[in-house]
């Protein structure tokens, strides 16, 4: 090729013809689109087969037999582009005339192979196989051309034009005409050809690429998500090239702005999981595209959260780059994933990418000598660094992300378990960071189920009197912290490092007493010393919140044998020197503080707190002896202090109130303690105090029922007057002591009836009236516009429900409100209750048969009141779910076969349902029907409830019932609903084809399943006006069919003479008998029945009639009897 030059003059005009003639041929291409999009491809009159066609089309045709040849390929077809394009090598040997083609041919042909791809569907790997081999050909015809137009040193200059860029060129605009097509195949083939050579060629011509790409971006919204793939995957590539300041300003909004402004949009929006992923992973990985990245973390694809924390994550580089808030959003979102995929990929993300960033910081080999990919060797600093840049001292508390990092760590960096260790020098210096590592690291080995695990804390945890010498130390210095924050005023500025410091010495001790928690409390010396030290903690009032509540579970361990009493004896020691200690400073102006100890001193001081209060004041503090005035600002800070005392005793005596199972009413420390501490702060007016107040209250009575008992209405009184924080205690206090106390709720007798020994003993009891206020007040609460509030409610609500504690006709009102609530648009700006709810529901239906007969008794009236909802005129703007979407959820709550049990595997191998198990839809079925029939019910509302019938499962046949069991829908129900369905279909209830097809099946089921049920009728006999009566009456009631007293053994009818007398005269009287072959007559009694029906009350319907058939079996039998 290097002999040969540029090109000839002769074919360069061509060539330049043929750009011409492209042209041309690209508008009337384009102008014939229109009319050829809808079918497959329609290609013109093509003209003779000449050799160079039949050459190319063998080549494409190798081409798409298998991807191993293409290579071979590419370079036979880039020598017939040669002899087409270029001149011989050789000028001496001449072709034969009819084998000189030029370039316009050549381009010709490939173009007319290129378009026989277009029609072939997506699911045919032959279309792929030629689009890759049509990319790669021209990926290497064009670095051939770029070789011979431009020589070496001529690198700087514009890309020449070659016959590959005008094949190119050709091959694009003849394709851009087809992706607006009508037919979905041609769109994706000519989207996927036209991205597919954009991502293989480095320059495409300015022109070209405006066309490529305002096609492009109208494909992005093609209503087909592989188009929008093939479209997304042409405009990566495209992204970073394009020019904002070129857009056109008169040019529509779909492709109007810049590239990578609609692929984020794309990304966010879309609703196709697989476009989505195609443009993120297409997406150049920028600083100003990491927000939208990183977004995608919490996409609803589970494969695009993987590629996020598998892919994308561990190749942004230094994680330190991202803020603190991101790093702990992504790893909190990635571990807590419901895709173990992404919880695996988050792990090694955290515990290899993140750490070896830190590692190479701390790492002293030199970057040039370091190989790549080498894990670095365990380093403490380089672990400390990674938790300081999550911050663990916050994200560390109970419930946090760090817990979960680090035990993914722990379980997947065996070689950092071996090497570190706790000596004393670890234990001397601890930092929040160090103090969470021994923490996890004890947690996870206690926890994990391998004994070798479990060994490894024998050599790196101290004994426990080691151990509690390092709890003494860093308590003092927490406490040295307080004191010290205390004393700062709050425009110092070394207050905000000095809360700092407080807090993660706080945390460090925290950390402490989590493992203190989990040690081996044998060594008596230990335990004692371990004992004494809790003991003097809780009796700190400077000691924060946190800390007192473990330290009280470890002073509960500690305790040893001692027992309970012991136990609450320390805790009422320590009470007192928390209020001593912080009421020292006000003896001056709190009377009761001086010459008085134990148990009086507490009672005075909680007196002068709350018990002499004002009715225009909050807490009034009593002045001195001297009655001289008090500093407004003293009196204020005697206040705040009351307060404090009073807060911090109700949180120990709350802490331990929970650590503690005996009987309230027989210890006295506890008794003591309900009198002189709880109940005063009951009556207190300062919120805080109230609150805990009612949380200690309540504590006390799950140890005592009769407390309970006493208090109920206190907790219902402050429901009904606190406020919202108050009422959310309340809701958890009565949920509890109801769960704890079920009989309180129980039917209650009344004593004065037992003076009368004759009264009726199986009278019903009286329900408790607890029960209507406890409904009450859990109702109010659900429909609290405090969110928060109604998430509680339902939270405690649903626990009493799910436990069976209420009464029936308390759970049908809250199931209904729970129903209306679930369907009620306005609760969408509640994502917890419709969550909460989401997941009560079908748990709640479909754990017992009964409850989902209580959701079938209430489906009708839930349909009500959603209907009074859905045309409420001030709900407009609130989009409520349709109609079949909230039949087809009352149909499957209330469908029996779901519920637990009600299924079984036969020997068949097949499920087999229990014959109750159709009992809740045959019910609904009857309530559907009877509110339908009624003629209260309107044209809307029986819509819906026939919508919701058709959905129902009511078996043709009997269900198969166990050996010696009587299970099964009785007869007389399913006699009530035959009844009804017949009503139904004679008074064509129904108005669409679906539901009176359904009635039309159901009524032939039922009929088959029951019978020939149609009731017999007396008829005036018109010629006998004597005899006769004037209407018609129904056989009576006493003359019927009974199964128990007039079938024997063998199921024959057993009749008397006083049987026979009545029939045969009711025959002779008036009753007509129609004949099979009194046409006429047979239609007039059809009439009759069907006005006869009609005319009846809905309870006389429900009754079984006597048929004509038992009236004939009656006489033949009395009359064989008496030939007998």
């Amino acid at each position: 090729m290097p002999g040969r030059p540029p090109a000839r003059s002769a074919r360069s005009s061509s060539a330049a013809g043929t750009r011409k003639s492209s042209s041309a041929t690209t508008t009337k291409l384009r102008g014939a689109s229109a009319r050829t999009s809808a079918n497959a491809v329609e290609l013109p009159d093509e003209g003779p087969v000449t050799s160079l066609r039949t050459q190319i089309c063998q080549i494409f045709s190798e081409a798409q037999r298998t991807t191993a040849v293409q290579r071979k390929l590419v370079v036979n077809l880039r020598n017939v582009q040669e002899a087409c394009c270029y001149e011989p090598a050789n000028p001496k040997k001449k072709r034969k005339e009819d084998e000189d083609y030029d370039e316009t041919q050549f381009n010709d042909e490939v173009t007319r192979c290129v378009l026989r791809i277009l029609s072939v569907k997506k699911s045919e790997p032959v279309g792929d196989r030629v689009v890759r081999f049509l990319g790669l050909f021209l990926q290497k015809a064009t670095q051939l051309d770029y070789q011979i137009y431009q020589p070496e040193g001529m690198e700087g200059v514009g890309a020449p034009e070659t016959p590959s860029s005008r094949l190119t060129s050709t091959i694009m605009s003849t394709l851009l005409n087809f992706l607006p097509a009508k037919d979905k195949v041609v769109r994706f083939r000519a989207v996927q050809t036209v991205s597919h050579i954009v991502n293989n060629l480095e320059q495409i011509d300015d022109d070209l690429f405006d066309l490529i790409r305002m096609g492009l971006l109208k494909r992005l919204r093609d209503k087909e998500a592989s188009v929008r793939v093939q479209a997304a995957l042409g405009l990566g590539r495209l992204a970073g090239n394009d020019d904002e300041e070129d857009d056109d300003e008169d040019s529509d909004d779909d492709t109007a702005g810049s590239i990578l402004i609609k692929l984020l949009d794309i990304m966010q929006n879309d609703p196709s999981a697989d476009v989505r992923r195609t443009v993120l992973s297409n997406l150049q990985y920028k600083t100003s595209n990491l927000p939208w990245i990183k977004e995608r973390a919490r996409d609803l694809d589970p494969a695009l959260r993987r590629i996020v924390y598998g892919k994308i994550l561990p190749t942004l580089g230094d994680f330190r780059h991202f803020s603190l808030v991101e790093r702990e959003k992504l790893i909190r979102w990635g571990l807590r994933d419901r895709d173990d995929t992404v919880r695996k990929a988050t792990a090694r993300l955290f515990r290899e990418r993140w750490l070896e960033d830190c590692a190479a910081t701390h790492d002293p080999t030199p970057a040039e000598e370091r190989a790549p990919g080498e894990v670095a060797a365990p380093n403490l600093e380089a672990l400390l660094e990674l938790l300081e840049r999550i911050d663990v001292a916050r994200s560390g508390i109970e419930g946090g992300m760090a817990h979960e990092a680090m035990r993914e760590f722990w379980d997947g960096r065996p070689d950092y378990r071996e090497y570190i260790t706790f000596d004393d020098d670890f234990w001397n210096d601890l930092t929040a960071e160090s103090a969470f590592i021994a923490r996890s690291l004890n947690d996870y080995c206690r926890g994990h189920e391998e004994d070798r695990i479990q060994d490894i804390l024998e050599d790196k945890m101290p004994v426990v009197t080691k151990f509690a010498f390092f709890v003494q130390k860093y308590l003092n210095d927490l406490i040295e912290l307080v004191n010290k924050t205390a004393l700062m005023e709050e425009d110092d500025p070394d207050a905000e490092e000095a809360q700092e410091e407080e807090e993660d010495q706080d945390f460090i001790v925290q950390q402490l007493l989590h493992i203190a928690l989990t040690l081996d409390y044998t060594d008596e010396v230990g335990r004692r010393q371990m004992f004494s030290i809790m003991r003097e903690a809780i009796a700190r009032a400077q000691l924060p919140e946190e800390c007192t509540k473990l330290a009280v579970e470890v002073l509960r361990m500690t305790c040893g044998t001692r027992g309970e009493a012991d136990f609450l004896a320390v805790i009422v020691e320590a009470i007192a020197e928390v209020r001593d200690t912080l009421m020292d400073d006000e003896d001056d102006t709190i009377e009761g503080g001086d010459g008085v100890e134990g148990g009086e001193d507490i009672n005075d001081s909680f007196h002068s707190a709350q018990s002499d209060i004002s009715e225009g004041s909050t807490i009034e503090v009593k002045a001195g002896k001297k009655g001289k005035e008090v500093d407004p600002e003293k009196e204020e800070e005697t206040r705040i202090r009351t307060i404090m005392v009073y807060s911090k005793c109700l949180h120990i005596a709350q802490c331990t109130l929970q650590n503690v199972h005996c009987d309230l009413e027989q210890n006295n420390s506890l008794t003591s303690m309900l009198n002189t501490l709880i109940v005063p702060a009951i009556r207190n007016q300062e919120a805080m105090i109230r609150e805990r107040g009612i949380v200690c209250l309540g504590l006390c009575s799950l140890l005592s029922k009769n407390l309970a008992s006493s208090n109920l209405e206190l907790f219902m009184h402050c429901f009904a007057q606190g406020h919202d924080a108050l009422k959310e205690i309340v809701i958890q206090v009565l949920a509890d002591i109801i769960i704890t106390h079920p009989a309180l709720l129980a039917p209650v007798s009344d004593p004065d009836d037992t003076t009368t020994e004759d009264a009726d003993t199986d009278a019903a009891p009286k329900p408790n009236p607890l029960v209507r206020g406890i409904t009450k007040t859990f109702l109010k609460a659900f429909n609290s516009e405090n969110r928060s509030l109604s998430l509680m409610a339902c939270t405690a609500a649903s626990k009493l429900l799910l436990l069976n504690i209420l009464p029936p006709a308390p759970t049908a009102d809250i199931l209904k409100a729970f129903t209306r609530a679930y369907f009620n648009p306005e609760t969408a700006a509640n994502p917890a209750l419709r969550q909460a709810l989401s997941y009560f529901l079908p748990v709640f239906c479909h754990s017992k048969l009964k409850n989902a007969l209580l959701m079938a008794q209430i489906a009708v009236a839930v349909v009500y009141k959603l209907l009074a909802l859905r045309e409420d005129p001030a709900d407009d703007d609130d989009a409520m779910v349709s109609w079949p979407v909230i039949c087809a959820h009352l149909a499957e709550w209330t469908d029996g076969r779901k519920v637990v049990g009600a299924t079984e595997l036969g020997l068949d191998g097949k499920m087999a349902s229990s014959g109750m198990a159709e009992e809740p839809h045959v019910c609904l079925a009857i309530e559907v029907l009877e509110r339908a029939l009624n003629s209260g019910c309107s044209k809307d509302e029986r819509k819906p409830l026939l919508g919701l019938l058709t959905k129902l499962h009511i078996a043709p046949a009997a269900p198969p019932s166990k050996a010696g069991s009587q299970e099964g829908v009785d007869e007389d129900t399913l006699t009530t609903l035959h009844a009804l369905v017949t009503e139904a279909v004679e008074a064509h209830l129904a108005a669409d084809a679906t539901s009176r097809n359904y009635l039309a099946k159901l009524d032939a089921s039922l009929t088959k399943r029951l019978g020939d049920v149609e009731p017999a009728t007396q008829i005036p006999d018109q010629d006998d006006e004597d005899d006769g009566e004037g209407e018609a009456t129904e056989v009576p009631r006493e003359h019927e069919h009974d199964p128990e007293q007039d079938e024997d053994g063998d199921g024959h009818r057993e009749t008397d003479i006083g049987d026979e007398i009545t029939l045969a005269s009711l025959q002779g009287e008036g009753t007509r008998m129609p004949l099979e072959d009194e046409d006429e007559e047979e239609g007039d009694v059809e009439d009759d029945d069907d006005v006869t029906m009609t005319g009846v009350p809905l309870p006389e319907r429900r009754k079984a009639a006597v048929t004509e058939s038992d009236i004939v079996d009656s006489l033949l039998d009395s009359e064989m009897d008496m030939e007998g």
